[in-house]
């Protein structure tokens, strides 16, 4: 959220205004508080539309229709004054992300929280519609994710805005082309059986990541809509069974939203209807909702706030803040300019991740002390552990697992149900077989076991002892497992060891961080600089003849070893080493920093310069030995 710049209305009506929560096509929404002391939503509607008389009508008469909807799904509308000079609208305020950026964080929905969220939107539609509206732009940014279940938003406003003039002459689509029914493409009248099109599309969404109308452009979509019929092989069969017939070309075929309900039927009571990842945003979303009206931020300096607004802007997605670049009035993106680079997006390292399944608890558990035994299995004994995120085990039979806490590399395989709340892959190949589930704000990292390829214990397949065994883990992470001692590298976050400022006055504009697995981040600059923390070998002077360069360095007192080599006149590679304490005899934890330009005109000296000024960064955050 962000504060409300000098000069800027600090009320709408009677609703006092906190912060900007985002930007949509249609206006600005702001965090409100009611006279009553509830947060509200506070649509403000941009100017253009005010200006027409035939919308301002319009928009009076939508709210006072949509103030007649009502139900547990829906964000019901609180207030709103289409007569003021920026005409406004107040709803109840929902802490939650959108069902769109749940799906990028987080990854598809398992089938149990799928068929929660079709009942919702079903009893949500069943309310919109009794009050004669049709929703018309059921889109996933419409639709916000509450710690009880979804809630549907915006519903009969996208109507108020149909034949706005300015609107008529940009050209632009009123509604989402992958969600549109296929007579709203066509630009026919449209009934409820519109809204049920959007939500199968939805389903499919939520159970596969990606809208079954899709294409590379919106023309494209469009005609995907009206034209194609989609692959729906891949969702699980009960979801199809629910999503397929929402998705006949023929509005008439389709089931209304009651009929839904009604194959649906009664659905076991929960009181945490979404997969643990996604729980975890709602209360980040919670806990900055109640930072801000604990204490409203001071006013930005405007200067600050236009220079920020040349180069992105924020889409709402209900409650939920996405940054997209803007758009110039022919609707192609808008640059940056080159002296004012948007700030990279940096992993959040003041607000850790409360959740036992998440990255910040997860990095400093010992792998292998998680797993002293497994149902069907007996006493493991641990054998390898010569990473910080992972350990090999012996069965009683001598066979081997391991497990894998948030590796640099994600694991693969086929969607095989649910494990705890989380969704489940298997990837059975010809040594084996290995089940993994996503970590909590984290699903390119998985918590994984791998099992050899005999029967282990009472299994006869790899796969279900994996599976065992993974549940088991799960199980005992959740519960709390012990760590590694005091002074360790394991529970650091990599990527907040270097703030951007200093990582960009050291290797200029950063256009990227991204965390690799649960030990490893990686900055993009001119090049790539990681920093990887490891278990590992103790590290030793390289020969000189084996690089073009290699040494040396001292680092405040701790020697550290750089390697160095020009792979092509563009192309540079430094590395440097140092061990920040000692595991036993043959094992240390250790800090690697390397830093790979590209198309750069820095010489060997010049990058392990600049290697040598991030490591000494990295070192000043590191824990003491």
């Amino acid at each position: 959220m962000e504060p409300l710049g000098a000069g800027e209305p600090a009320q709408a009506g009677r609703y006092r205004l906190l912060a900007a929560v985002g930007e949509g096509g249609m206006g600005r929404v702001l965090l409100g508080v009611a006279p009553d002391g509830r947060l509200a939503a506070v649509k403000q509607v941009h100017r253009r539309f005010a200006h027409d008389p035939g919308f301002r009508e319009r928009f009076r008469r939508e709210v006072e229709v949509s103030r007649l909807v009502s139900g547990a799904y829906t964000a019901a509308v609180m207030d709103a004054d289409a007569h003021a000079p920026t005409p406004w609208l107040a709803s109840v305020f929902v802490a939650g992300p959108s069902l769109q950026e749940a799906v990028d964080a987080t990854g598809p929905l398992p089938p149990t929280a799928v068929r929660h969220l079709a009942a919702g939107l079903a009893s949500a539609l069943t309310g919109i519609h009794r009050a004669g509206l049709v929703h018309r732009d059921l889109k996933p940014g419409n639709v916000l994710l509450a710690g009880d279940g979804p809630r549907v938003i915006d519903f009969g406003i996208a109507r108020a805005a149909e034949g706005s003039t300015d609107l008529t002459h940009t050209g632009v689509i009123l509604g989402s082309p992958a969600f549109m029914s296929p007579e709203q493409a066509d630009g026919r009248p449209l009934t409820p059986a519109s809204d049920v099109f959007s939500l199968g599309a939805l389903l499919v969404l939520a159970a596969t990541g990606r809208s079954p109308f899709a294409g590379a452009s919106a023309p494209q979509s469009l005609y995907n809509v009206v034209h194609t019929h989609p692959d729906l092989r891949a969702l699980p069969p009960e979801i199809r069974a629910l999503a397929e017939p929402c998705l006949a070309k023929d509005p008439a075929r389709r089931p209304t939203p009651a009929q839904l309900l009604e194959f649906l039927g009664p659905l076991p009571p929960v009181q945490r209807p979404w997969p643990p990842a996604v729980h975890a945003l709602i209360a980040r979303r919670e806990a900055e909702v109640a930072a801000v009206v604990a204490k409203p931020p001071k006013p930005r300096r405007r200067g600050l706030r236009a220079a920020l607004a040349a180069t992105a802007a924020v889409v709402v997605v209900g409650g939920a803040i996405t940054a997209v670049t803007l758009l110039n009035g022919d609707g192609g993106a808008t640059a940056a300019p080159a002296s004012s680079p948007a700030a990279p997006p940096v992993p959040a390292t003041s607000a850790p991740n409360p959740d036992p399944l998440g990255p910040d608890k997860l990095r400093g558990v010992d792998a292998c002390q998680v797993l002293p035994s497994v149902p069907g299995i007996g006493k493991l004994t641990p054998k390898v552990d010569v990473q910080l995120f992972s350990c090999t085990f012996e069965t009683p039979q001598r066979q081997w697992m391991e497990l894998t806490i948030g590796g640099p590399v994600a694991a693969g395989g086929t969607p095989a149900g649910e494990l705890g709340g989380l969704p489940l892959s298997l990837d059975e190949k010809s040594g084996g077989c290995t089940a993994s589930v996503p970590i909590v704000d984290r699903p390119a990292a998985t918590i994984g076991v791998e099992a050899g390829n005999v029967g282990v214990g009472t299994f006869a397949k790899p796969c279900d002892a994996a599976q065992t065994a993974l549940t088991e883990a799960v199980g005992r992470l959740r519960a709390g497992s012990a760590g590694f001692p005091a002074g360790s590298l394991a529970p650091v976050d990599p990527c907040g060891l270097v703030a951007t400022a200093t990582a960009q006055r050291i290797a200029g504009p950063i256009t990227k961080v991204e965390p690799r697995g649960l030990h490893e981040c990686r900055w993009t600059a001119g090049g790539d600089i990681s920093v990887a923390l490891e278990r590992g070998r103790p590290p030793v002077p390289a020969k000189e003849n084996s690089y073009d360069a290699a040494g040396t360095v001292d680092l405040g007192g701790v020697a550290a070893y750089f390697t160095a080599d020009q792979i092509n006149p563009a192309k540079v590679d430094c590395t440097l080493t140092w061990p920040h304490r000692p595991v036993d005899e043959e094992a240390s934890e250790n800090v690697i920093v390397r830093y790979t330009t590209s198309a750069s005109t820095l010489t060997i000296e010049q990058t392990c310069r600049q290697v040598q000024d991030f490591a000494k960064a990295v070192r000043s955050g590191l824990p003491k030995p």
